[in-house]
């Protein structure tokens, strides 16, 4: 009878060592699952974050690109007025040139004219 007392208590005590493994395993296991939960739910966070960032980098991309072509657009106005100027400027310029050459013959034709003898 003390062997089997003995049988037993050792069957019991393997039982229950054999029956804590699988809490531990269970436990460590819940442990897994739950920390990576964490870090699943840390990237989703950390891509939704980045999802709005490269929206917010794309918005700026687009407004840059969109007064890139209203400046080119502008500089391309711009360009036209200053090719205009620059035609009246040299319309004005030759105008002077020849009235300049107009007062200038007129002065020498004064100048002849009283180098002349008196008429008689």
């Amino acid at each position: 009878m003390k062997i089997t007392v003995i049988g037993l208590a050792l069957l019991l005590t393997a039982g229950a060592a054999a029956a804590q493994a699988p809490v531990q395993d269970r436990t460590s296991r819940e442990q897994a699952i739950q920390s990576g939960q964490q870090r699943a739910g840390r990237a989703y966070s950390n891509m939704q974050q980045a999802q709005y960032e490269a929206k917010l980098a794309e918005q700026d991309f687009l407004n840059a690109q969109e007064a890139q072509l209203a400046a080119q657009k502008r500089a391309e106005e711009m360009k036209q007025q200053l090719d205009g100027a620059k035609k009246a400027l040299d319309a004005a310029r030759q105008k002077e040139a020849q009235a300049r050459k107009a007062y200038d013959d007129a002065l020498t034709e004064v100048d002849q004219a009283r180098q002349r003898p008196p008429g008689k």
